[in-house]
């Protein structure tokens, strides 16, 4: 903010610039990011991760009441806003610092994923210790809900899978508990090469749990509305709704959509420098 001598003309170069649309409403579907499609996919990717996403309700759980359960969730709105607040900032920033030499398409960096870093790199350079601290604070956050995700998954699956069916003792629980912790791990690593050869991390993310979460919210959707639904049913209906899932999303990969409804807008290279 300081390098572009305040919000006003952040704010100025993102609106000549074509990035902000306040009243655009357009009802295509197949736009992929329109009002419509972040407001109803949203909502039910949302619901998604805060409704029936393990690690959530485990969090739930822990409170000693609902009252602290819903204000725990309350605060978390709090910061969820904040944090989107600032990724959107993030964004203005970035357009408004490279928008006469665009770092990606002057090939300084090799994916869209990279901006934020390299905008670290160059307003922070002339600080020691800066970038280091950027850096961490990135890895910090992504750590800490991976490994709470990765006990989560052990845990259920020991207590739920493993432990009802074999008389174990608890010391070999814990050894099993240990290894499908790090089979897990190993998982998230795999899914995480994975996701890199997609457009992008967000979109890489968004679509991994749009193909595991969906199906998991339509089987607690269903347990709530439809109580007398047996196990079989509503076990083939999660499979099903797997496969659906995954068809839908290694298609978009191997069939790319019209390059009018997901192409970036222009940028440009014209102020562009040898140095850069």
């Amino acid at each position: 903010v300081i390098v572009q001598d305040g919000f006003g003309n952040i704010i100025n170069d993102a609106y000549h610039g074509g990035r902000l649309h306040f009243w655009d409403f357009n009802p295509n579907p197949l736009q992929r990011h329109t009002f419509w499609t972040i407001v109803i996919g949203g909502t039910f990717t949302w619901l998604g991760i805060y409704a029936v996403n393990q690690s959530q309700v485990q969090r739930y759980l822990s409170c000693k009441n609902r009252f602290q359960a819903k204000l725990s969730l309350y605060l978390n709105l709090v910061g969820l806003w904040i944090i989107l607040t600032c990724a959107v900032l993030c964004g203005l920033i970035m357009y408004s610092v490279f928008k006469d030499c665009d770092p990606w398409t002057a090939k300084c960096v090799a994916a869209s994923d990279q901006l934020m870093p390299y905008l670290v790199l160059e307003i922070l350079q002339g600080f020691p210790g800066m970038t280091g601290l950027f850096v961490a604070c990135a890895y910090s956050g992504t750590l800490s809900t991976v490994s709470s995700s990765i006990n989560a998954l052990a845990a259920v699956t020991v207590e739920d899978l493993i432990k009802p069916h074999f008389g174990l003792t608890e010391v070999k629980l814990s050894w099993i508990s240990m290894g499908m912790s790090f089979f897990y791990g190993f998982v998230c690593i795999a899914m995480a090469a994975l996701a890199s050869t997609l457009e992008g991390l967000l979109q890489a993310a968004l679509t991994i749990f749009g193909m595991v979460g969906g199906p998991l919210l339509g089987l607690f959707s269903l347990g709530i509305l439809f109580p007398f639904v047996n196990a079989m049913g509503a076990f083939i209906g999660l499979i099903c709704g797997f496969v659906l899932t995954l068809w839908i999303g290694i298609g978009s990969q191997i069939y790319k959509p019209l390059s009018v409804w997901s192409l970036p807008l222009n940028l440009s290279v014209a102020g562009c420098t040898a140095s850069r």
